[in-house]
């Protein structure tokens, strides 16, 4: 299973953590595996692609943190949120397909 836990402060994303494995098929071959950390790592190279103020992020296996600054401008902060917003629809669109392979957590402060 692969939990996705999605952190809100002030209505907006603020971080998300991934953690796991699907489970779908053998290591090396799993598709599910591959479409979720693909949305992931996508949103990651898109936030410090075109963020000024870059997220704090750490990656290993089955792994991934990703923490925006706290101080964002208004443009950085908008950017952030559609690239994050993008990776949200494609994860719970994921997970309404294969429910027993991804679970989604909203925190909200």
């Amino acid at each position: 299973m692969i939990n996705v836990s999605i952190e809100y402060r002030r209505g907006f994303i603020y971080s998300f953590t991934v953690e796991g494995h699907a489970g779908y098929a053998q290591k090396g071959t799993d598709i599910y595996c591959a479409g979720v950390s693909a949305v992931c790592q996508t949103a990651l190279a898109g936030l410090l692609h075109h963020l000024k103020q870059k997220p704090a992020y750490q990656l290993s296996e089955g792994f991934m943190l990703c923490s925006l600054a706290d101080n964002m401008d208004g443009k950085d902060k908008e950017a952030a949120q559609i690239i994050l917003k993008t990776m949200e629809t494609g994860l719970t669109e994921m997970q309404r397909a294969y429910k027993e392979y991804l679970r989604i957590a909203i925190r909200e402060d």
